[in-house]
């Protein structure tokens, strides 16, 4: 069944969803993990479990009405949308739905067929109903254990690609085999799980304002079922179930290069913050620049406040010095410039209103961020209630957060008051009374701890809860939240090839014991170019011919069965063919004629007498294999 698509405008969800409900039961009903919830001004609300806007299992056994074939051949059997492509320059798609900002897109996936480990299947997040470029797509490759078996990328309407983002499955979709995928998005933000798990993540998303939905196979046959397409409220900033935290880098990456300057904003994006962290105060002619203290005495080459000082002097100063030479030269940016960077180099900034500010001043700092249309990308944060009511009343379409040093008596009120996205404590106190954060999940405000740098603490928080941590460490948190993605999660069969080594190149003289690991499983099973081997055996590529191989490995357990595949290459040296003559059993007069012509560097004549003697002095399969190796090394 297809339900129509919802209209996705901020106004259309504050209108549908004004009053609060109980999140538990909105949840449950959705069975959607860790939806996400809405805080929006007035007061924080959540949706209702009927923004299932598309549930689809083709039961009906035709295309859906309103889903349009663009190209390729799509049609529904056995109860699944099968889409085929039957080249890899085709990028096979089907178009449905309407144009959604906030939504949750799941389908079970499963390659019938692939041309190679390298073909792919996509859910289509922004892509217009004509399948015209530019379009947007989470891909899946059948080898999505690659360094690129996941992406976000787009077509360009030059038809170019454009990967923004590039990660890995923890095994392989390979063929015949159902996945559960699933694309979190809020605007230019997405979320990539694969079985429940967050494998990667973007901000850089360019949305339309009108494309909608698709699915895409390239190079490969691949089915669908149960398409679920699910509105969700604005609040993208509650982590969902299977996701680790949100990197917010405090003052840029303020660790590894001078706080609040460009320089440290790069670093940080390179290290793989999701947000970037700074404050914001007004120079004495009214310039909004991106400064933490009250005075420039501490981060500059000058003194004074910086209220004092014209944003000419302040350009003037030199403010990375104080930290490392090699900075020295690095400037204190203007808002108008560190926000011109993040929307050409990408980034998010959480932008710290900095000490008391008139409603003028603040009036200010939001003309530059619509002046730099980054309203979509910029979260204000403030110690300063006063900020933050002056920021709802000229700008509601930014979320906010409070910033506190202690945790108050009733956050959850306050933050219904204020009109809050997110409420922000000292993390210390947070993990001193951690309940807080559940109170405020079930209100819909997320939860972002300060200022946090050490591994303890991620996980006292991870596990209390939180959804952001803002760290002068976002390279370590980055690693970290990498980490905890790779363990398996509880209960999961998973299986792993450990022995020969991922695309291993081996000779005929190495011998390695075919290994695997497995968690949950009753039954692993281990075949080599098809056939079964067994695991713990020793391989014999004395046997086996010159080129790739491949393993596939599959484990059984109570939650289901797991594979993966695995490849490796045997090649020809001299040192292998060495070993054949002399293990094949091989006549002693053959032998020593063999290793003369090997060391003389005479691979033809070698292969030449191999052939000749099959079956007399050398035993015919080992005459095969010495042969065909012999003919390698002669054509090199």
């Amino acid at each position: 069944m297809t339900v129509s698509p919802a209209r996705a405008t901020r106004g259309h969800l504050a209108a549908r969803f004004g009053s609060r409900t109980r999140v538990a039961a909105a949840l449950a009903a959705l069975a959607v993990p860790g939806a996400a919830l809405v805080v929006a001004s007035p007061p924080p609300a959540v949706a209702e479990p009927t923004d299932v806007v598309i549930a689809e299992d083709f039961s009906a056994g035709t295309l859906p009405a309103g889903w349009r074939v663009v190209d390729g051949t799509w049609k529904v059997e056995n109860g699944r949308l099968l889409g085929t492509s039957a080249s890899s320059s085709a990028n096979n798609k089907v178009t449905f739905g309407g144009h959604l900002t906030d939504f949750r897109f799941e389908a079970t996936v499963r390659f019938e067929s692939a041309q190679s480990a390298a073909r792919w299947a996509a859910l289509g997040l922004d892509v217009p109903a004509d399948g015209s470029t530019p379009w947007w797509i989470a891909t899946m490759r059948s080898g999505s254990t690659a360094s690129n078996g996941l992406e976000f990328a787009q077509r360009t309407t030059a038809n170019a690609w454009n990967v923004t983002n590039t990660g890995s499955a923890p095994y392989a979709a390979n063929t015949g085999r159902d996945v559960r995928v699933a694309v979190e998005v809020h605007g230019n933000q997405a979320r990539w799980f694969f079985d429940g798990t967050e494998r990667l993540r973007t901000s850089s998303l360019q949305r339309s304002t009108g494309g909608g939905l698709g699915l895409f196979v390239n190079g490969a046959a691949v089915s669908f079922d149960d398409v679920k397409v699910t509105e969700l409220p604005p609040n993208g900033y509650l982590r969902p179930a299977g996701s680790p935290f949100t990197v917010i880098a405090h003052r840029g990456a303020s660790s590894a290069a001078p706080e609040n300057t460009l320089v440290a904003q790069e670093i940080a994006r390179r290290a793989g913050a999701d947000w970037i962290e700074n404050d914001v105060q007004p120079s004495r002619d009214g310039v909004p620049f991106i400064l933490h203290d009250g005075t420039v005495d501490r981060t500059t080459n000058g003194t004074g406040n910086l209220r004092d000082l014209t944003s000419a002097q302040l350009k003037a100063l030199d403010a990375g010095s104080w930290f490392a030479p090699q900075y020295a030269g690095a400037r204190i940016p203007t808002l108008a410039e560190q926000l011109a960077d993040l929307r050409t180099r990408g980034g998010n900034l959480l932008l710290e209103i900095k000490g008391r500010h008139t409603k003028d001043e603040v009036a200010k700092i939001v003309q530059v961020i619509r002046d730099e249309r980054m309203t979509d990308r910029v979260f204000v944060q403030s110690f300063e209630v006063d900020a933050l009511r002056h920021s709802r009343e000229l700008a509601p379409e930014l979320p906010l957060g409070l910033l506190r040093s202690t945790l108050d008596a009733d956050p959850v009120a306050l933050a219904k008051e204020l009109g809050l996205t997110a409420y922000n404590p000292d993390g210390n106190a947070l993990l001193a009374r951690p309940s807080v954060i559940a109170d405020l999940h079930r209100a819909g405000v997320a939860v972002m701890a300060w200022t946090m740098d050490s591994a303890g603490q991620w996980q006292r928080l991870e596990q209390a809860g939180a959804d952001a941590i803002i760290t002068n460490r976002p390279a370590e948190l980055a690693g970290w939240n990498a980490a905890l993605l790779q363990r398996p999660q509880p209960g999961a069969t998973t299986v792993t090839i450990t022995s020969p080594a991922p695309a291993a190149h081996l000779d005929r003289a190495q011998s390695p014991v075919l290994a695997v690991a497995a968690t949950e499983a009753d039954t692993v099973t281990l075949t080599l170019d098809g056939k079964p081997v067994t695991v713990g055996e020793k391989l014999n590529l004395a046997t086996l011919g010159a080129g790739p191989h491949t393993l596939v490995a599959t484990a059984t357990g109570p939650t289901g069965t797991a594979s993966t595949t695995g490849t490796f290459t045997v090649t020809a040296s001299q040192a292998g063919l060495g070993y054949l003559v002399l293990t094949s059993g091989v006549d002693r007069k053959a032998v020593a004629w063999m290793t003369k012509k090997l060391g003389d560097g005479k691979y033809a004549d070698l292969a030449k007498y191999a052939d000749r003697e099959a079956g007399k002095l050398i035993p015919a399969e080992a005459a095969r294999v010495i042969a065909a190796d012999a003919r390698t090394l002669a054509g090199k």
